[in-house]
């Protein structure tokens, strides 16, 4: 999936600026996400955030343990800025190669350190697309978070416990599309949906 240390930086301000745009109006919208609005959506950003910060740390708890699908999450009065600073936090965790290497945890699921990135790249990339679309906002990831999202999809794409609620089934998506649409079709998405 990756063999170099990822600067996650470049994604992580992708998502906060997608964030900074959103409207208080648009907190109710529906995303890509079935039965997930956008404040729930937000949410999940914050608080894969603070896991991911957290395994890239080696930092392993209650952060890293907690399941995604344990809770609907929600967003609290004071996201707007928690959100970023959980981002710039979570890029800088894994700008130490030490996050690359070993065994780590996140979502209660051991991992070697450079998949844990992997995923770190992919839920940027593919949430960062979620909220893009459902706010009606432009979204250009960073290519080199996009190619180990889509690499990572690809690698899952086959896997027999694939029916569980991280991945609905995969939209076909010709081979010739850009890569973002591949990947959004791998994660099981429409690339073409709109609100």
């Amino acid at each position: 999936m990756t063999d170099t240390i990822l600067d996650l930086g470049p994604q992580a301000r992708v998502v906060a600026r997608l964030a900074e745009n959103v409207s208080d109006e648009q907190l109710g919208a529906r995303t890509p996400c079935p039965d997930c609005a956008v404040h729930n959506l937000l949410g999940h950003l914050l608080g894969l955030s603070v896991a991911f910060r957290d395994a890239g740390r080696k930092d392993l708890g209650a952060t890293t343990d907690t399941s995604p699908n344990a809770a609907v999450p929600d967003i609290g009065p004071g996201w707007r800025q928690e959100l970023p600073k959980a981002l710039d936090e979570l890029a800088d965790a894994w700008r130490d190669p030490a996050a690359w290497t070993g065994a780590t945890r996140a979502g209660g699921v051991d991992l070697p350190g450079a998949v844990a990135g992997a995923v770190a790249a992919d839920e940027l990339v593919i949430h960062g697309w979620d909220l893009a679309r459902a706010t009606g906002q432009e979204y250009e990831p960073d290519p080199a978070a996009l190619r180990p999202s889509h690499s990572f999809l690809r690698a899952a794409a086959d896997d027999p416990n694939r029916g569980n609620a991280l991945f609905g089934p995969v939209v076909p998506v010709p081979e010739d599309a850009p890569l973002l649409d591949r990947a959004v079709g791998l994660s099981g998405r429409d690339p073409h949906w709109k609100p």
